[in-house]
């Protein structure tokens, strides 16, 4: 047998509600999104930088 309480209180949506909307989040989530378009530019200028001067291969010869 189950131990029911002896008050029952009543919750609002609101406050039954897990986390809350609003700014915060949404900083979170820009921050986010800018921390990840630095970190692939920053994988690019990298790219850039080890790519050699002159690529190997010949432009010639093509399959087609």
């Amino acid at each position: 047998m189950a131990h029911e309480p002896d008050h029952k209180t009543e919750t609002t949506g609101t406050r039954a509600r897990q986390g809350r909307q609003g700014l915060p989040i949404l900083m979170v989530l820009v921050i986010g999104l800018v921390l990840a378009m630095g970190a692939w530019g920053l994988a690019e200028m990298y790219g850039v930088w080890i790519a050699p001067d002159d690529p190997v291969g010949d432009a010639e010869y093509t399959i087609d």
